[in-house]
């Protein structure tokens, strides 16, 4: 099952994964279009900075989700053929239980409404919008397997990089 995995070596912090998922959750489905949309559209992934790095925040869709476990009427759910935890609008109180129980942070709720949204790996894509718009590829959509291949490649190319001659004093 592929994921969404951040490399945060690669993320600029330029923000066109929050760009892109605003607009993949939008009604237009369009940059310009969404601009005129009486509800705003909602981004699903979070880019902070820090004093070197940025980082992307999004759903890590956890095997042991405390969302799914704290929701009273069963508007949070884990989808079992995917893993992906899920938000029903429809079933949802708004009580902000899942806020609280999320580890990261992600699970928000639009300006003057209780109804909460978090990342859903856009089911209608075969790529997320956040990971399709990332340009330095930050995010990548792959198995763990794959993720771990990406970070031997990644150390094995560190050992062979040239180093500057030592000198001595």
């Amino acid at each position: 099952m592929k994921e969404v995995f951040i490399d945060i070596s690669r993320c600029l912090g330029c923000k066109s994964c929050e760009l892109a998922c605003a607009v993949a959750h939008s009604e237009s489905q369009s940059l310009f279009g969404s601009l005129f949309e009486s509800i705003p559209p909602r981004k699903r992934i979070y880019v902070h900075a820090g004093d070197c790095f940025s980082v992307p925040l999004n759903c890590r869709h956890c095997e042991e989700a405390g969302c799914v476990a704290v929701c009273p009427t069963g508007a949070m759910f884990k989808e079992e053929q995917t893993g992906v935890v899920l938000h029903d609008c429809a079933r949802c109180l708004g009580c902000g239980f899942c806020e609280m129980a999320c580890p990261f942070g992600v699970i928000t709720r639009a300006p003057g409404s209780k109804i909460v949204a978090k990342c859903d790996r856009c089911p209608e894509r075969e790529v997320p919008a956040c990971v399709e718009a990332c340009p330095t590829r930050a995010l990548l959509f792959i198995t763990s397997q794959e993720a771990q291949q990406v970070k031997r490649q990644h150390i094995s190319t560190q050992f062979f990089l040239p180093r500057p001659p030592v000198t001595s004093a």
